[in-house]
């Protein structure tokens, strides 16, 4: 008889199709002339949701016979990935109460609040079979959400390019799971890790190469990113920002879960050295063709790929310090991200432009998106005091620690792509403020959901660079993890 007492160690999932519901229930029941009100009313329950995950204590345990476990770092992770959401939704409220997008307001609504659900079950997941339930759940959705402008051309092709690419994506990561289920008989990660101690056979070289791309496809790394610019432009921009940071936020960190308590064994045999090689492609790959981008919304897609690879190398630090940052890079990357978007979003909304010649002068007509859009530039790419900077003098310290040359050798690669992404950011703040314009974008009223995303995105690019606490209370956090890595180290 099934105990459903597990079903407590799940209050994060039960609260989120908890919003869900009520979500449903309005767009359903409520009368057309209230309609109107539902995207705000999506972010309050969204918004009451996350301040409550915050003031509960994390649940602590494993539940359905092992496969799903719920933890510290994972409740901080989830909270994370909550925060992000809210400011998604936030700044699309007036997009999706716009003429055409009002009749399926309520469908954008819930997907993104079921993409959600599929992330937190790939982060809590201890079983294969969880993992793909949610990475599934996480993904299909988003082909949906990609095509949601269907007047246009380019979204009907990012949704098509979206889904061949989870499908094959998915096939790989799955023929990956089949061959580990051949060599150790069982899909639960310790069982898998018990029996691949010692093992050194070409197969699960192949295995892990395959598990290894198939998740890639999922973060964007190089060379698994072809999909992402296309997709990036094509779809509208609120789901482009909630594809560039949650999407890739969750992906991350199940992918360390997965290396790290699956195949950690093996790190030193098999997967270091491929992480190595990919990381470094991501970065420096992304960063060049970012150079060479004039729309925006292509300039971030490359910009995403980049910081992927920034994010991996709290991944290959295989450390509590490597872990506790790559969470940081991850709630700064957020914030960071999403005021950039937010720009775009205010700004493509009213006028359409989205190339960065277009934004020549900005400063003289929209000063406030501007100084918003500039904080975001210097924040990604890494200039004191704002949160990006220190999110990447975390990660590169928590590298470090491994103390190998080859982690040295690869933390000063990171480090030179990083003056090399100065100057693509840069570009963005010369056009804004330097470079003058005859057609300079008129000045913008902005929706006030979408004046109180930007704020909440500037304080915390902002308040995050200047508060060390914040850091200091996800590095305790994942301290409850540290048992993950005895058998490497």
């Amino acid at each position: 008889m099934m105990d459903y007492s597990q079903f407590l160690l799940m209050p994060q999932e039960i609260g989120l199709l908890l919003v869900f519901l009520l979500v449903f229930i309005y767009d359903t029941f409520m009368p057309e002339r209230t309609q109107r009100y539902m995207p705000v009313f999506s972010v309050i329950m969204m918004a009451l949701y996350t301040i409550y995950c915050f003031c509960v204590p994390a649940a602590v345990g494993e539940a359905f016979g092992g496969m799903f476990e719920s933890n510290a770092p994972t409740w901080v992770m989830k909270n994370i990935l909550n925060v992000g959401v809210v400011l998604v939704l936030l700044q699309a409220v007036k997009w999706t109460n716009s003429d055409f997008v009002s009749v399926r307001r309520g469908e954008f609504y819930e997907l993104i609040l079921l993409t959600l659900l599929g992330m937190f079950l790939m982060v809590s997941a201890r079983h294969f079979l969880l993992f793909v339930i949610g990475l599934e759940t996480a993904s299909l959705p988003i082909a949906a959400l990609a095509a949601f402008e269907k007047r246009h051309y380019e979204s009907h092709e990012a949704a098509a390019k979206y889904i061949f690419t989870a499908i094959f994506s998915s096939a790989i990561f799955l023929l990956g799971i089949s061959f580990v289920y051949g060599m150790s008989g069982s899909l639960y990660f310790k069982d898998i890790a018990t029996t691949l101690i010692g093992n050194q056979s070409a197969l699960l070289i192949a295995a892990l190469a395959f598990v290894i791309a198939g998740v890639g496809f999922k973060l964007s790394l190089v060379p698994f990113h072809l999909w992402t610019a296309d997709v990036y432009q094509g779809s509208p921009t609120a789901v482009t920002s909630y594809l560039s940071v949650i999407s890739k936020g969750a992906a991350a960190f199940a992918f360390l879960v997965i290396l790290v308590q699956v195949f950690g064994a093996a790190y030193s045999r098999v997967w270091e050295w491929m992480l190595y090689a990919i990381i470094i492609l991501t970065i420096t790959l992304g960063n060049l063709f970012a150079v060479r981008q004039r729309n925006l919304k292509r300039f971030l897609a490359f910009s995403s790929i980049s910081q992927a690879g920034y994010i991996m190398l709290g991944v290959i630090a295989v450390n509590v310090m490597g872990m506790s940052s790559m969470i940081y890079y991850v709630l700064v990357y957020i914030f960071s991200n999403l005021a950039a978007f937010g720009v775009i979003a205010a700004i493509e909304r009213q006028t359409g432009r989205v190339t960065m010649d277009d934004y020549n002068g900005l400063f003289r007509t929209n000063p406030w998106l501007a100084f918003t859009m500039m904080l975001a530039m210097f924040s990604l790419g890494g200039i004191p005091p704002f949160a990006g900077f220190f999110s990447k003098f975390f990660i590169f310290v928590g590298a470090c620690h491994q103390g190998s040359v080859a982690i040295y050798a690869l933390v000063l690669i990171a480090l030179v792509n990083t003056i090399i992404s100065l100057y693509y950011y840069l570009l963005v703040v010369k056009a804004m403020f330097l470079r003058q314009d005859d057609c300079v974008i008129p000045t913008i009223k902005s929706h006030w959901t979408e004046r109180a995303g930007l704020i909440l995105c500037v304080a915390g690019v902002i308040l995050i660079g200047l508060i060390s606490c914040i850091y200091a209370y996800i590095n305790g956090s994942v301290e409850a993890i540290s048992a993950m890595f005895n058998a490497i180290q």
